[in-house]
């Protein structure tokens, strides 16, 4: 049996739409991808994230997958939330979701994947001394 998380269908259609709708703002995108994923996600990858996360996402919620967001929400926090209040009353505020398959995510070092987003700028990588298993 797999695990499941429950989150906030916000967070969710976040992810399927690749709108930001989540009530939790960028802090839900984060919770849900690092849970999907296991991984612990850099902003920069969150796109590549998303894009193995949403087919898992619509075959866990067929009925969610169906929502089709307006096309604009201007610039109003208020209309995101009005419009997401009435996806709630429609299919209920939470959702349990699995995990990827472990197959069905490629770790990539943070530092590297940047880096290969951008070979051309500069990163400097500062390791902060730590507990080590080693």
């Amino acid at each position: 049996m797999t695990d499941t998380k429950t989150f906030h269908i916000g967070d969710i259609l976040s992810v399927t739409t690749g709108l930001l709708v989540s009530p939790r703002h960028i802090g839900g995108v984060y919770d849900i991808l690092n849970w999907m994923t296991g991984d612990n996600l850099f902003t920069h990858q969150l796109p590549r994230a998303m894009d193995e996360c949403a087919p898992s996402l619509r075959a866990q919620h067929p009925d969610l997958a169906a929502i089709v967001p307006p096309a604009d929400f201007g610039d109003s926090r208020e209309a995101v939330e009005a419009w997401l209040a009435e996806q709630v009353t429609r299919f209920g505020e939470t959702r349990q979701v699995a995990p990827l398959d472990p197959a069905d995510h490629t770790y990539i070092d943070p530092v590297t994947e940047i880096r290969m987003m951008a070979p051309h700028a500069e990163i400097i990588a500062i390791e902060v001394p730590g507990d080590t298993d080693d």
